[in-house]
Parts: C-alpha cells; structure tokens; sequence
C-alpha cells in the first residue's frame, strides 16, 4: 500500500509549481507558454502537473490570485500598524523601500497577454473584472484610511483615485511591453506620478 501524501507535502508541491510556472511565463510570455515548458521547469510528470491545474489558463490564474491575495493580506497587516499611510501607499506601488525605479513587474506583460488575447471571452472578462476590482479595493482602502486620519485630503474619492493608479501602471505596463525603455523613461513618469498624487492628497513632504 503507498503511503499517504501529506497536506503540507501537496501544498509544497503545488507551491513549487506554481513558482516555476511564474518563471516560464516570465521568459516566454503567456501565449508561447505551453504546460510542457512548466513540466520541464517544474520538474514533474504530466499527470503530476494537472493533479493540480486542469489548464494554463487555470495555472495562469491561480499565480494572478496568489499574488494579489499575498498583497491584500500584507496591506491589511501593515494598515492596522502603519505611522504613515502615504509611505504605505508608496510601498505599494514600489516594494519594500517606496522608491521608483526602471523596472515593471516582469510578469506583466504575460498577464497583458492574458488579459488581451481573452478579452472576448467571457470567462476570462469576468475573471479580469474580479482581479480590477480587487485591486481598485487594494489601493482605495490604503487612501481611504489616510483620509480618515486626515493624513491625505477628501477631495478626490479614494476609489476613483485608485482607478487612476491603475490605469497608470497597466498604461506603463503596455508601454514598456512593446516599446524601448530609453523611450518609456518608467523612472521619470512614475517620479511624475508621485507629485500628482501628492497635490491629489495633499501631501506635505
């Protein structure tokens, strides 16, 4: 009789997939992505890959949710302690140290791909409304309760300018997917956006 696989065990599995899989969609985008390459990647057996993803689509999805999920959880943590909403909000948008650079997210342009390519399809429309609006919630609970503090102005809804810093990014995200950096200039137009968001909230720095 085989022994028995632990929780842990599969979680860690489907974990390591999941982390390879991030990769290979990274290096050849969503569309020339095949579950193949993530067999390779991943090091597991065809049966053994869609144990836990029935398609890459479903694999694709789940790496999205992951992330997003990662990222509300931590924001929630960090609101209930912040001294700072706007350092918060910084952070948010930039890592860990609240600073602009020249680079995108290095998954962006698959998730581009996915969203693009899909836009007809129902199913996945409907997955891409849910992951906006989670992230319009992200941004908006973070300015929300920096309005409540009085930290920030009221002026602007806090959603509607959560709405705006999506479109902001997911506008960089395109651009840096098709164009030369030397063209994009991310550094300089995400330095630009923090002084509008600045006079949108009223932040004295």
């Amino acid at each position: 009789m085989a022994p028995r696989v632990s929780e842990e065990h599969l979680q860690q599995r489907r974990a390591n997939i999941m982390s390879a899989a991030r990769d290979v969609f990274i290096e050849h985008g969503y569309e020339h992505t095949t579950m193949k390459h993530v067999m390779d990647a991943a090091g597991v057996s065809r049966g053994g890959l869609y144990q836990y993803f029935s398609n890459k689509e479903d694999l694709f999805e789940a790496i999205i949710e992951e992330g997003l999920r990662n990222e509300a959880e931590n924001t929630e943590k960090l609101l209930r302690m912040t001294e700072s909403h706007w350092k918060l909000l910084m952070q948010l948008l930039f890592g860990e140290d609240g600073t602009p650079d020249a680079k995108m997210d290095p998954l962006a342009p698959s998730k581009l791909e996915f969203f693009i390519t899909g836009r007809n399809d129902e199913r996945r429309r409907e997955y891409g409304k849910k992951r906006y609006n989670l992230g319009v919630r992200l941004y908006a609970d973070v300015i929300k309760a920096g309005q409540d503090s009085g930290e920030f102005s009221d002026r602007f809804d806090s959603e509607l300018l959560s709405r705006s810093i999506i479109t902001f990014i997911d506008g960089l995200a395109l651009d840096d997917a098709i164009l030369a950096e030397s063209d994009v200039q991310l550094e300089q137009q995400f330095s630009l956006f923090i002084e509008y968001l600045k006079m949108a909230l009223n932040v004295r720095m």
